[in-house]
């Protein structure tokens, strides 16, 4: 598997975490990734919204996770 990299930041390896946020928040079909910091930046909240939001979709059985 090729390792990702934040699309901003270029932090490399980035989680399955970081990867299933982008996709179910941006684009399922997402080329580029953010992480965690830059996602929060990018949509204008914090990090622990996000880390909630993780653990909800992933209750529902988000297939991203």
């Amino acid at each position: 598997m090729e390792k990702k990299s934040c699309y901003m930041c270029q932090k490399e390896s980035l989680s399955k975490n970081e990867i299933g946020l982008t996709k179910k928040l941006l684009n399922k079909d997402s080329k580029g990734f953010f992480c965690l910091d830059c996602l929060a930046e990018y949509l204008e909240v914090d990090t622990e919204f996000l880390l909630a939001k993780v653990e909800e979709f992933k209750e529902q059985g988000c297939i991203f996770f």
